[in-house]
């Protein structure tokens, strides 16, 4: 497996590039299909100048999903450590649902005309998380400046390639990825979608219609 470490704000040693290469192994027994192995390290410093830390974020790439997780502590050594703790883990997870899914076939059925989905513990959305999502209530962070005020509800703005997949496998790459959210295109209705996660090991899913606004209707 080929490793790739890049620092951003800080230098990366040769004692640290060491000890990443001896945490390979462990990654590259549980994932051998995974070629690639990319290590990031960003140092923050904060406002103040008394409180400093470090990021590690391991993206795992090969055959397969890209699998993902990232840590932070005041030391990059353990960073390291608590975020090859958790790609493991979710490697791990996902290895047994594919057994599981294996000895036990998932029967997922969508019933377009109620809108309802069984055989998968994945629930709607709510109209209040609808409804915030609509009105715009849900702030989307844009700059640098605004980083630097980071609360739990601000969403940094991405933009990913469009994927078609069915709402299990989007369950599923949520957990590789170790978000609380996954968007997708449901292969099942074409519906610009997005699966979350709820209490416990429950998920919801929120899927948008493809309706054209009134005015574009009067239009036509």
């Amino acid at each position: 497996m080929d490793t790739n470490i890049v620092g951003v704000g800080v230098g990366i040693t040769d004692r640290f590039r060491s000890v990443v290469e001896e945490k390979v192994g462990r990654i590259e027994h549980l994932a051998p299909r995974a070629t690639v192995l990319e290590v990031k390290v960003t140092h923050r410093s904060y406002r103040n100048g008394r409180m400093e830390d470090d990021t590690v974020e391991l993206t795992l790439d090969g055959r397969g999903p890209v699998v993902r997780a990232e840590a932070t502590d005041a030391d990059k050594f353990a960073a390291l450590d608590l975020a090859v703790d958790k790609i493991s883990e979710q490697v791990r997870r996902a290895k047994e649902k594919r057994v599981d899914a294996r000895n036990h076939p998932r029967g997922a059925r969508f019933e377009k005309g109620t809108g309802e989905l069984s055989g998968i513990d994945v629930e709607p959305a709510s109209v209040d998380v609808l409804r915030a999502v609509a009105t715009g209530e849900v702030p989307i962070q844009s700059s640098a400046e605004d980083e630097q005020d980071y609360s739990p509800v601000v969403i940094r703005q991405k933009e990913f390639d469009a994927e078609w997949m069915t709402v299990e496998d989007a369950v599923d790459r949520m957990e590789l990825v170790g978000h609380d959210f996954f968007l997708f295109i449901d292969a099942r209705t074409d519906h610009p979608s997005v699966v979350y996660r709820r209490k416990g090991w429950d998920y919801g899913v929120i899927a948008l219609g493809t309706q054209a606004p009134p005015a574009a209707q009067a239009a036509s």
